[in-house]
């Protein structure tokens, strides 16, 4: 999946499955504190991403992971991912996170890899909904919901433990029905 190029200044981005060459950068987020920004929650297994990518390239039924790349200059600048969420029966939707190198960050790649994420599930799976949360001192990632089409719903309170304290989120949504992006 690839985005032409931008007459806006914002470099191109193509979402790609993960190639085994792109599993140092999973072991860079599970092993260098701050990397990730404020999703950071301590050191996690650095062989966890080869294990998964052996298992399904991470590419599941349940939770799946694609590169985020900037064409022009063929570099991964980060990752999406997602995970299904039960409501309940037969009631679920998919859960969306992205997680970028610090110096790709506040460039626009970030709205809109989140943008063709959504397009992609919205077109792949018959889900009507799609989420994402944030926290509420992260400002830039709360503009790149929006600007990738999601509303915010609310706030879920106490939600997060992170930094020896319980933390409040911000959870927003898209809809199959609601209009794209600009």
């Amino acid at each position: 999946m690839t985005e032409a190029g931008r007459a806006d200044g914002v470099p191109a981005v193509r979402l790609r499955p993960v190639a085994e060459e792109d599993l140092a950068l999973f072991r860079r987020f599970a092993t260098e504190p701050g990397l990730i920004g404020l999703d950071w929650t301590g050191f996690t297994d650095p062989q966890a991403p080869a294990r998964r990518f052996a298992l399904d390239g991470w590419l599941g039924t349940e939770s799946s992971r694609l590169m985020v790349e900037v064409t022009d200059e063929r570099t991964a600048a980060g990752f999406v991912g997602w995970a299904r969420r039960d409501f309940g029966g037969p009631t679920w939707c998919w859960e969306i996170g992205i997680a970028l190198l610090p110096e790709w960050r506040g460039r626009g790649i970030g709205s809109r890899a989140q943008a063709m994420l959504c397009d992609y599930l919205f077109t792949h799976t018959p889900v009507q909904r799609i989420q994402a949360g944030t926290h509420p001192e992260n400002t830039a990632e709360q503009r790149a919901l929006v600007r990738a089409g999601f509303r915010l719903e609310g706030v879920v309170r106490a939600c997060e433990f992170r930094d020896g304290r319980w933390c409040d989120g911000l959870l927003y949504s898209r809809l199959r029905t609601d209009p794209p992006p600009p």
